[in-house]
């Protein structure tokens, strides 16, 4: 029995089916923009809290709701969850972002992290997927995700965030055999965890690789696309009467089009670094399409960004197969009316196209 959506756009879209009008999402949607989600932070004490606290999980996962109109709920969580299960201390520092205490450097430590469990490890974001599909009652579709395997590893490796990756690399390079079995935990711990979530109500899920880009065409292949492609045959693909889209988002990943597409997953995500139009033109008919706006237009006057999203709409063209989103995540200074505008526009400017 089909789940009983009152807005599906989003998820026809994802398979390429005729939509009235395109449907719009926002990666960071619930985040620092908005001055609820910066109360509610302040109250939890910290980011942390917030995540594993399913009810304020589910509340900041509905707050951009409540403001827009919106064609999906992407659940609030972080792509270090995993990595934290392990057990290797996460934790953030204000301005610095997320760091861990116990970095995975040598062949003991890789062989000490096991593959997690979701169910029994995470349960505060199976719960928070739960609770946020009984608020939403059917309002719109729900976005599970976690991090690429290669993009978690660079955190679990560098410890924290990194502008290079020379600790990673080094060990890549060095070491291929590790690197290997330290990406097969991982994506094991991702194929178990994207189900769960799934299980627990997700209806769509993405996969985010953030730092795919910042590898070589071969060394992305071998690292990166390879366990990207095993965790989308891993997947579940149907649940609850309906079929569950795939997104696969490499940022910087335009180069690579095609061989991405190639991957099963059922959409992939582009960021602002390449036309729409000659995307639609390489990889279009074979999967659909998210993004693809520079999130910095958001700063710009409601004017330009109307244009902006006109002619991002423009160059698509006509017909199925496009979720409109920003290239990346929303920035946490933009005003929260100017992606009121960005989403109404969308709606609005995009009717002709179908």
């Amino acid at each position: 029995m089909a789940t009983l959506l009152k807005n599906d756009r989003f998820l026809k879209a994802l398979l390429r089916q005729d939509v009235d009008v395109t449907p719009v999402w926002m990666m960071r949607q619930a985040g620092r923009y908005l001055p609820e989600y910066r109360e509610l932070r302040s109250k939890a004490g910290n980011f942390m809290n917030l995540c594993q606290n399913s009810e304020l999980a589910c509340e900041v996962t509905l707050q951009p709701l409540c403001r827009f109109d919106l064609d999906a709920a992407i659940l609030f969580s972080d792509i270090l969850t995993i990595p934290d299960a392990m057990g290797l201390g996460l934790y953030f520092e204000t301005g610095e972002g997320p760091k861990f205490r116990k970095p995975v450097r040598t062949e003991a430590d890789i062989d000490a992290i096991p593959v997690t469990n979701a169910e029994k490890d995470l349960p505060y974001v199976l719960d928070a997927v739960s609770l946020i599909r009984k608020e939403l009652n059917g309002d719109v579709p729900l976005i599970g995700f976690s991090g690429s395997p290669w993009t978690v590893a660079t955190y679990m490796v560098e410890g924290g965030s990194s502008k290079d990756f020379a600790t990673i690399k080094s060990l890549m390079m060095n070491s291929p055999e590790l690197m290997h079995l330290l990406l097969e935990k991982v994506s094991l711990s991702v194929i178990d965890y994207l189900n769960a979530q799934i299980r627990a109500g997700a209806q769509a899920v993405q996969i985010f690789d953030t730092w795919g880009g910042a590898l070589s065409p071969h060394c992305y292949k071998e690292f990166s696309l390879a366990y990207m492609e095993k965790i989308v045959a891993g997947l579940i693909r149907e649940n609850e009467g309906r079929q569950v889209p795939i997104i696969v988002f490499t940022k910087n990943g335009g180069l690579w089009l095609e061989t991405i597409a190639n991957c099963g997953a059922d959409c992939v995500g582009l960021d602002w670094t390449i036309n729409i139009a000659d995307a639609r033109r390489r990889i279009g008919d074979k999967v659909s399409l998210q993004g693809n706006m520079d999130p910095s237009v958001l700063y710009a006057k409601p004017e330009k960004i109307r244009a902006e999203v006109g002619m991002i709409l423009e160059q698509f063209g006509s017909g199925a197969g496009h979720v409109f989103n920003l290239g990346h995540g929303i920035h946490q200074h933009v005003d929260p009316e100017h992606a009121k505008v960005f989403i109404d526009a969308v709606h609005e400017l995009s009717a002709k196209y179908h």
